[in-house]
């Protein structure tokens, strides 16, 4: 492990032996990291959150944090996270809710541009890209190959099916 002495991270920490975490990152006690997978500086990641093999999490996302949602109790909910996926900056993924299932679920090969948010109980495939800035509401599906383009915003409870693509500033 390659842990820079600036970083946080709990000894209940699951890491796998070849994971970097770059300076000033914080890795909560709950959390599983998956081979090849790097943290860069300033990035948190927290929360019951189970992130698979060489994923890149660029600085000051917030990976893992409770979900934006009133009914949320304190309750084990959890994240999950596939393998190869770019996490860029600001991103905010938010663990599930109980009454959604309590999983948000993120696939492979996925990329989420700067300051996307994926919100409580959303289910994404494979190769789906968020571009910049792109809001995902509570138990949203995106299926594979979609492409949401920047500043579009997603209603919760909305399906986006495989290979669709969204042009930048639109809403569903």
């Amino acid at each position: 492990m390659d842990i820079h002495p600036t970083a946080v991270v709990s000894p209940k920490a699951e890491l796998a032996d070849d994971v970097r975490i770059e300076a000033y990152s914080i890795i909560g006690p709950r959390v599983e990291l998956g081979s090849g997978t790097i943290v860069g500086p300033h990035a948190v990641v927290d929360g019951w959150t189970k992130i698979g093999e060489r994923n890149r999490i660029f600085p000051f996302a917030t990976v893992g944090y409770p979900p934006q949602d009133l009914s949320y109790r304190g309750e084990e909910t959890r994240l999950v996270i596939g393998n190869d996926n770019t996490i860029r900056e600001n991103v905010t993924i938010n663990r599930g809710t109980q009454r959604g299932g309590g999983v948000t679920c993120i696939g492979s090969h996925n990329l989420l541009m700067a300051y996307a948010h994926v919100a409580h109980d959303c289910v994404i495939g494979d190769h789906v890209i968020l571009a910049n800035a792109t809001t995902l509401g509570g138990h949203v599906r995106i299926d594979d190959h979609a492409i949401l383009g920047g500043l579009v915003a997603i209603h919760q409870f909305i399906r986006i099916g495989a290979y669709a693509f969204i042009g930048g500033k639109s809403g569903l």
